[in-house]
């Protein structure tokens, strides 16, 4: 699927810069390409959507992480088949800011629910939600960069 398929927008991130009250930031994904390849990439052997249990996200750099100029792919991928579902390009700093709001967020409240939301549509109708915990950055030679993901206490990797 072409990345430019894909449209990104995330909301509840603004309080990270400021004291104001956390919300549990959220990212929209909108898919304007062929329909029934998301669908069927969104779907487990079972026909049900994928769960969040069953998905990974992850930012790859492409470029080191302190320039602004820097971009990554974000990917959604089948954490059974290890598939790629989705990917799309974004501004690094602007991944690294919700990942930050995503931490903050989950700092400050117990529920169980996940520390972002992620909705995924397709042409503007939503196909299926996640509630997510955790969001892995890799730096442009593989690595996982701990300090910058987001990962909860106790799961090890």
């Amino acid at each position: 699927m072409r990345r430019e398929y894909f449209t990104l927008d995330v909301s509840n991130i603004d309080w990270i810069e400021t004291d104001d009250e956390p919300h549990r930031p959220s990212v929209a994904i909108d898919f304007t390409g062929p329909e029934s390849l998301l669908r069927e990439r969104l779907t487990g052997p079972d026909g049900d959507t994928l769960e969040a249990a069953e998905t990974d996200v992850a930012l790859r750099l492409q470029g080191p992480i302190g320039d602004d100029e820097t971009t990554g792919v974000i990917s959604v991928t089948n954490r059974m088949t290890g598939d790629f579902i989705l990917e799309l390009n974004e501004t690094a700093t602007d991944v690294l800011r919700f990942i930050r709001a995503a931490r903050g967020y989950g700092k400050g409240n117990t529920d169980t629910d996940g520390e972002y939301h992620v909705s995924i549509a397709v042409d503007g109708e939503t196909f299926v939600e996640f509630d997510k915990r955790t969001f892995l950055v890799y730096d442009e030679d593989g690595d996982l960069l701990r300090h910058h993901s987001l990962i909860p206490s106790g799961v090890e990797l």
